[in-house]
């Protein structure tokens, strides 16, 4: 009977963002969003786990070589989101706001790409030490 394992990479990035609704009066943002909607940004050093579950090679005994998730993951996240502002460098978030949610679909759907299909994918991103986010819920 086949086993199957769940493997984690977790690798750590730093970047700003402003959470703003362009369709909200500014009054609005600020009730909602607070801090996080200071009009100069603010940053975050973000953790994020990646999980890949699957079946055991019978002839490599891994799931993935952990040496190709983590390239994967440092060209196709970190190089892309690592010191940069999420609202103003990036592609991604030019029309989406960039909170801890969209974030980790935005990672999710990249990688999703990038990692065989046959794999199950999860992403844990933690914006702070005591909040984080988790996709997809199962």
């Amino acid at each position: 009977m086949p086993k199957k394992v769940a493997v984690f990479r977790k690798e750590h990035f730093n970047a700003a963002h402003r959470l703003n609704n362009p369709n909200w009066s500014d009054e609005k943002n600020e009730r909602v969003y607070g801090k996080c909607n200071n009009y100069n940004y603010h940053g975050h050093n973000y953790d994020l786990v990646v999980q890949v579950t699957g079946e055991l090679d019978p002839e490599t005994g891994y799931v993935i070589d952990m040496k190709v998730l983590a390239e994967i993951i440092k060209v196709e996240i970190l190089d892309r989101f690592d010191h940069k502002n999420l609202n103003l460098d990036t592609e991604e978030f030019k029309d989406l706001n960039p909170s801890a949610e969209n974030i980790a679909i935005v990672i999710y759907d990249i990688l999703r790409n990038k990692i065989n299909s046959t794999f199950d994918l999860k992403i844990r991103l933690y914006e702070t030490e005591r909040n984080f986010v988790e996709y997809p819920v199962s």
